[in-house]
């Protein structure tokens, strides 16, 4: 269970529960489509979609406003 902070809708919630989740709503087509890099687009994993991300800020910044855009 997460816990709400008031000034960091990420707070306590993992890259990797990040991009599991836009997966599972969006598929990796759509992710490749939004974001175009090359873990999205060719053979896609979650694996390699982390290591990307950890490496490149711009593009973690990218898929960490995406999923917050989607809060509820």
């Amino acid at each position: 269970m997460t816990t709400s902070h008031p000034r960091d809708p990420l707070h306590g919630i993992t890259l990797e529960t990040i991009v599991t989740t836009l997966v599972e709503r969006h598929g990796w087509a759509e992710l490749g489509r939004r974001l175009p890099v090359r873990c999205f687009l060719h053979n896609p994993s979650i694996k390699s979609s982390l290591t990307f991300l950890r490496k490149t800020q711009w593009a973690r910044e990218r898929v960490e406003g995406m999923y917050i855009a989607e809060l509820p």
